[in-house]
């Protein structure tokens, strides 16, 4: 299907109803994808080969490129948030990505059948990760987050002129970024 104002003006239609106004459109090629950022998820993310939709369960560096590359339109999504505890995290991340997936859904629904959400945060679905895509609770529900796909979160929201830093407490706001690949 080609992209054209008139679908443009469909899924933003469909953002606004589902409660999203904090998101802008970009051209996929200008997502940063690093192999730093694979490094970081294996040697400093606790979830690294816990996760289904966390490296090792995901495609390398190289292939996650090329799945970027396969995209014509991308929608970051921006969520802000403060946690009283870091525990708190999950339970947020959770109840975001649980709508995101029905976004999903609904883009995909509204004729975008290569529609692929990137989580803005880790899966968190189950109290407990099989750790594996084969043995996963919720394969339907599961996506990957933009890290686990090696997207360079800092470097890519900030051309967009989002907000990001990092947090040197846990009280302090966190900028969290889904990515919606469409074609």
């Amino acid at each position: 299907m080609s992209f054209d104002a008139e679908k443009k003006a469909t899924l933003d239609n469909i953002f606004h109803t589902q409660g999203y106004t904090d998101y802008k459109w970009v051209d996929p090629k200008q997502i940063v994808v690093a192999q730093w950022v694979r490094m970081k998820c294996m040697f400093g993310c606790g979830e690294y080969g816990r996760g289904g939709a966390c490296p090792p369960n995901t495609p390398s560096v190289a292939e996650c490129e090329r799945f970027f590359n396969e995209y014509t339109q991308a929608v970051i999504l921006h969520f802000e948030g403060r946690m009283d505890k870091p525990e708190d995290r999950h339970a947020w991340s959770a109840k975001i990505n649980a709508r995101l997936i029905k976004l999903e859904r609904e883009i995909f629904l509204a004729g975008c059948e290569r529609a692929f959400l990137l989580f803005m945060d880790s899966c968190c679905f189950c109290k407990e990760c099989s750790g594996d895509r084969r043995t996963c609770n919720t394969p339907r529900m599961a996506r990957p987050a933009p890290e686990a796909m090696a997207v360079d979160v800092y470097s890519t929201v900030r051309q967009f002129d989002f907000p990001i830093a990092v947090r040197t407490a846990y009280d302090q706001k966190m900028d969290r970024y889904a990515f919606l690949m469409v074609h």
